[in-house]
């Protein structure tokens, strides 16, 4: 199996998505997967222009960009791949700003004058299946432990996958990465027993991507589950007054 996962951080090899992402990875190459990390923070992305030149006769499905920037070669990588994973931060209630200019470029990968259903019946155009109608997995972290901080990007690749004709084959989503430094602070992480647990469940995902083509619901619960070491916390973090609490413990340290 080719796994191929797109980092979106602008942090790029320095920051907390690469780490999870070598998570992934260190699971997945140990069950025989070829792996390979495209970081696009390294690369030359221009930014779509909508000028539509991609989807006219003359230069259907060819970008004005194709020969300027390397998102054509990112393209030929993916069409090798058998499982994408798009991995990004939270900036601002969203994916990386680079992660959605790369994924605007898909635009000149599809003809938008041949409509046609999508395999889930959604009503659409020609889409370039080759290059991203494969499984794939979303691959999230941010430092807040709200669990609304990330709906906007989880809905993004839900609907994606209807619309792209691609398996939605896992969503793992790492909440609280500051407080535990990142993947950085060893120390730090032994007052956070359950990240260990997280970080060892996410391992096991790139396992279970390999020999069983998708995450397990119960590897994604223990890989995104919460890991602030306090009883009911998943209950306790809805309330406000908890909140405030935490607050302060927050500006004492």
């Amino acid at each position: 199996m080719k796994i191929i996962a797109l980092n979106g951080s602008h942090s790029g090899t320095h920051g907390y998505t690469h780490f999870l992402i070598q998570k992934i990875f260190k699971g997945a190459a140990a069950a025989g997967a070829d792996c390979e990390e495209i970081t696009l923070a390294k690369l030359k992305i221009n930014l779509c222009k909508g000028c539509n030149v991609c989807h006219q006769d003359k230069h259907l499905l060819h970008c004005i960009h194709d020969d300027k920037d390397d998102v054509a070669m990112i393209f030929a990588k993916m069409q090798e791949a058998d499982l994408l994973i798009y991995a990004t931060p939270i900036y601002v209630f969203n994916m990386s700003g680079l992660l959605k200019i790369f994924l605007d470029r898909l635009n000149s990968t599809g003809n938008s004058n041949d409509f046609r259903l999508s395999d889930s019946g959604k009503f659409f155009h020609h889409i370039s299946k080759d290059i991203y109608s494969k499984p794939f997995v979303s691959l999230i972290c941010h430092d807040n432990f709200e669990n609304e901080v990330s709906k906007s990007v989880t809905t993004y690749f839900s609907t994606f996958s209807k619309f792209m004709d691609a398996p939605l084959v896992g969503t793992i989503i790492r909440r609280s990465g500051k407080i535990t430094g990142y993947g950085k602070n060893p120390e730090k992480e032994l007052e956070y027993p359950k990240i260990i647990e997280s970080y060892r469940a996410i391992e096991q995902a790139g396992e279970e991507l390999v020999q069983q083509g998708r995450i397990t619901r119960s590897t994604q619960k223990v890989a995104s589950q919460d890991i602030i070491p306090v009883p009911f916390f998943s209950i306790l973090k809805h309330f406000a007054g908890f909140k405030r609490k935490a607050i302060e413990k927050l500006r004492e340290e």
